[in-house]
């Protein structure tokens, strides 16, 4: 079963599972906010992706972070704030089993289905 990682009221969230209910595609969705985040998923997402990957540095939480929190991210910094705030992870992350998909384009996702 794929899950689907993300919070509900994202609008890139909206747009990846409206296209794979269109597409027929099976999903499990998972809301960072309701569900909370497991600290062994995020290890092996870091581990697999890079905490780079991971953290959402275009959206608000990332903008409302101090300059000098910002400036000073690192492996260690980035994990322990997207343990405590998981929205700050970007979305959508796609749980394959055996591959993690970080993002949303359609030709993406046509490629993946």
């Amino acid at each position: 079963m794929i899950t689907i990682y993300g919070i509900k009221n994202c609008d890139t969230m909206k747009k990846a599972m409206r296209w794979l209910d269109e597409h027929g595609v099976d999903y499990r969705f998972h809301d960072y906010r309701k569900d909370g985040l497991d600290a062994a998923a995020l290890k092996v997402w870091e581990k697999e992706l890079g905490w780079e990957t991971l953290l959402n540095r275009r959206g608000q939480l990332w903008r409302k972070l101090p300059q000098s929190q910002r400036d000073n991210m690192n492996r260690d910094t980035a994990l322990k704030l997207m343990q405590d705030n998981p929205g700050i992870i970007k979305r959508p992350l796609l749980d394959l089993g055996k591959r993690r998909v970080v993002g949303f384009s359609p030709e993406a996702y046509r490629e993946l289905f």
